[in-house]
């Protein structure tokens, strides 16, 4: 049985991926920093609808010893790596306290950097192995009033890049999936009027659902994606290509 590790995965994208492992016949580590319900609801769905086996841990990413602290939860190797996680802050760069601008860098680069690097020994012993990162559209063109969280998801992109030039002897991929708007409760903060005009300047006309990044993980982790590494995989309708 293969072993994934899925960070951030009570959110709505991390869920779906989840239960896309779990569909696969994964043994999941579910990964969760503040909301233990949520990863225990997911635990038994996964096992009530799938017969999945999981393990649920807990670690803040966005401090310098979250890495750390997760590693030293988990046993064995871990096949597939996903790194996903979904905190944004808004605003003008002016209006960033150092503290902000720290944790934004550390959950999204730096502890990424970090929990990769503590899966990879095994990995690279056993010739084989998938790391995906979970990124955003904002890596890739930037976004005003997003500008950390743009330097951090472009900073993955180049880490994906680059490691995957490393791994790539050691038959291990690396990619990335750059999601655009995704219908998830991280749109709740904006009003109705606000999303309708939002949809509106995607080509396709409408929101990415978690399922559709799922189902793009779910190919990159797959053997049919094992000559596919360093790969920026947007998923955003057309709204920017």
């Amino acid at each position: 049985m293969k072993t994934a590790l899925v960070t951030g995965a009570t959110g709505a994208i991390g869920s779906k991926i989840c239960q896309m492992l779990a569909n696969r016949g994964y043994f999941i580590y579910i990964h969760y920093n503040t909301n233990a319900d949520a990863a225990i609801k997911l635990q038994e769905e996964l096992e009530t609808r799938y017969k999945a086996k999981s393990a649920i841990i807990s670690a803040d990413l966005s401090l310098p010893e979250g890495p750390e602290n997760l590693s030293k939860q988990i046993t064995g190797s871990i096949d597939v790596l996903i790194y996903n996680c979904g905190a944004q802050h808004y605003g003008l760069l002016t209006d960033f306290s150092d503290r902000s601008i720290n944790e934004t860098m550390q959950l999204h680069l730096l502890s990424a950097i970090s929990v990769t690097r503590s899966v990879i020994p095994e990995m690279v012993r056993n010739k084989a192995g998938k790391v995906i990162m979970i990124s955003s559209v904002w890596g890739e063109v930037g976004a005003a009033c997003e500008t950390v969280y743009s330097a951090a998801k472009g900073g993955l992109n180049a880490f994906v890049k680059a490691l995957s030039k490393e791994l790539a002897p050691s038959s291990i991929q690396v990619n990335s999936v750059s999601p655009g708007v995704i219908a998830t409760p991280m749109l709740d903060q904006f009003s109705e009027i606000e999303k309708a005009e939002l949809a509106s300047d995607i080509p396709a006309g409408r929101f990415g659902e978690p399922d559709e990044v799922a189902h793009a993980v779910e190919f990159l982790i797959s053997d049919k994606a094992d000559y596919i590494s360093g790969h920026i995989l947007s998923i955003n309708g057309s709204w920017f290509t």
